[in-house]
C-alpha cells in the first residue's frame, strides 16, 4: 500500500491589520510618526528654552573667530548700507527728493537684511544640521524658528547703531518709535514662516541653497531698499498691477512700516494702502501656512 505524505499548510504571515491591533494592544506606536498638529505645537512650546538657547549660541559663535568679534553684527549691515549709498544714492542719484536719505537707506538695509538672513539660514536649517536631526528626537520646526530668532537678535544689536544714525542726522525721538515693536513682531512671524517653507524644500533639494541668493537679490531690488516705491508709483507710467505688486510686496511693507515708525519725514501718505492689514495678512499667511507645510513632512527629515 502506498503511503501518502501530508505536508503541513504553509504558515501565513499575519495581516497588517493584525499587527497594528497587536501593537496597539501592547501600547506600541510607529517610530518617528508625525504627531498631530496640536501635539506638535505643544512639543515646540515645551522646547522654547532650547530654541532660545540654540539661537543665542549660534549668534555668539557666528563671529567667534574674528578679531572684532560681535562688532561684525553691526558692521556688516553698515558696510552694505555704505556700498548701496555710493552706488544708488550717489552714482544713480536715487536720493534725489528723498528726505533723510541716509536714515531712509540704513533702515531699509537693516530690515531687509533681517528677512534675507532668516531665509538664507532657513534653507540649511535641516540639511546643515543632519547630525542633530538624526541623533535627537525633537520637533524639527525648532531649527528654522531658532535661526529666525537668531537673526532677530542680530537685528536688535544693529538697531542700537540705527538709533545713533537717526539721532546723528537730526531725526528726533518720537512716540511713533513704539510702532517698531508690532512691526518687528509681524516681520519675525513672516520670516519664520518663510524659513520653514524653504527649510522643507532645502531638506529635500539642497541645491535650493545655491539658487536662493539670486532670488533674494532680485527680491531686494524690487523692495524699495535703496529707492522710494512711493515716488516710483505716483505717476501713471506703471500699470496698475505692477504698482499694486510693488506696494504689497511683503518685504517692502515691513520696510515702509519701520521707516514710518522711526523717521519723522516719512509720512503716512507714503505707505501702501491698508499697510497694517497687509503686514498682518502676510505674517499669518507665511507663519501659519509655513508651519503647517513644514509639519506635514516632519517624519521625513533626516531620512534618506
Amino acid at each position: 500500500m502506498s503511503q501518502v505524505l501530508h505536508t503541513p499548510p504553509p504558515t501565513q504571515a499575519p495581516a497588517d491589520d493584525d499587527l497594528a491591533a497587536l501593537a496597539a494592544r501592547h501600547g506600541l506606536s510607529v517610530s518617528g510618526a508625525r504627531p498631530t498638529l496640536p501635539e506638535y505645537v505643544g512639543q515646540l512650546w515645551a522646547r522654547r528654552h532650547f530654541i532660545s538657547a540654540f539661537a543665542t549660541a549660534k549668534l555668539t559663535a557666528q563671529y567667534s573667530q574674528a578679531k572684532l568679534g560681535q562688532v561684525w553684527q553691526v558692521m556688516n549691515p553698515l558696510l552694505n548700507a555704505a556700498v548701496y549709498y555710493f552706488i544708488f544714492g550717489v552714482l544713480l542719484n536715487t536720493k534725489h527728493n528723498v528726505p533723510d536719505y541716509v536714515p531712509f537707506l540704513v533702515t531699509g538695509v537693516f530690515i531687509w537684511t533681517f528677512t534675507q538672513s532668516s531665509i538664507m539660514a532657513g534653507t540649511r536649517a535641516i540639511s546643515g544640521n543632519l547630525g542633530l536631526v538624526r541623533a535627537l528626537h525633537f520637533p524639527r520646526a525648532a531649527l528654522p524658528i531658532s535661526f529666525a530668532l537668531q537673526q532677530l537678535q542680530q537685528l536688535l544689536f544693529s538697531m542700537a547703531a540705527l538709533v545713533v544714525i537717526l539721532l546723528a542726522f537730526g531725526v528726533p525721538v518720537a512716540a511713533s518709535w513704539l510702532l517698531a515693536v508690532p512691526a518687528l513682531v509681524l516681520q519675525f512671524t513672516f520670516n519664520a514662516g518663510v524659513s520653514m517653507i524653504v527649510a522643507r524644500m532645502g531638506a529635500k533639494t539642497p541645491d535650493i541653497a545655491q539658487l536662493m541668493p539670486f532670488l533674494l537679490r532680485t527680491w531686494m531690488y524690487v523692495s524699495g531698499v535703496m529707492w522710494s516705491i512711493d515716488k516710483i508709483t505716483k505717476g501713471d507710467d506703471l500699470p496698475h498691477l505692477v504698482t499694486l505688486l510693488l506696494q504689497l510686496n511683503p518685504a517692502a511693507v515691513y520696510i515702509d512700516l519701520m521707516r514710518f515708525a522711526l523717521i519723522d519725514s516719512f509720512h503716512a501718505h507714503q505707505l501702501p494702502p491698508h499697510v497694517w492689514a497687509a503686514a498682518t495678512g502676510w505674517a499669518l499667511l507665511a507663519g501659519v501656512g509655513g508651519f503647517i507645510y513644514f509639519w506635514k513632512a516632519e517624519e521625513t527629515y533626516g531620512r534618506g
